[in-house]
């Protein structure tokens, strides 16, 4: 394994990790609905503008993907992860509407060591994206796997 900058360690209890910005634009918008959510509020404007979202809407689960990817690029890529046994918590806060520029961000709730795996930490992560108004849209609860540094080495 070539050595990744974020083990089990590195993450302590209140640690916030930046996770960048994302624009959402209309047609990723489209994409994403035609191949796994094809709502009306998702595939077209004025079917999004006469729902109760107000506009063209990602679907849920793109906000999901979106936040994955920039989970991902923030700083998952370059950890020791060993993924996830599930996630405790989603909720969609509002929706995300073509045009919205997503800002997200990673707080650790806990770390524990693996009392079944010695080689891996536990650690609980509260996440969020919030819009360019700064109004939550996304939240997410789980526990990631994480190699201990020397595991890694």
């Amino acid at each position: 394994m070539t050595r990744k900058t974020w083990a089990f360690e590195d993450f302590t209890e209140g640690l916030a990790i930046d996770l960048g910005t994302k624009h959402v634009a209309a047609q990723e918008i489209i994409e994403f609905a035609s191949e796994y959510d094809p709502q009306p509020m998702h595939l077209d404007e004025a079917a999004g503008k006469a729902s109760i979202l107000g506009g063209l809407s990602a679907s849920g689960w793109h906000t999901c993907a979106m936040f994955m990817r920039m989970l991902c690029d923030g700083f998952l890529l370059d950890s020791t992860s060993q993924g996830a046994p599930g996630v405790d918590k989603i909720r969609w806060k509002r929706p995300v509407l073509a045009g919205d520029r997503l800002t997200g961000k990673t707080r650790i709730l806990a770390t524990r060591e693996s009392r079944s795996r010695p080689k891996l930490g536990l650690v609980t992560m509260h996440s969020e994206l919030v819009n360019q108004r700064g109004e939550t849209v996304f939240e997410l609860e789980n526990t990631n796997m994480f190699l201990r540094r020397e595991e890694a080495a």
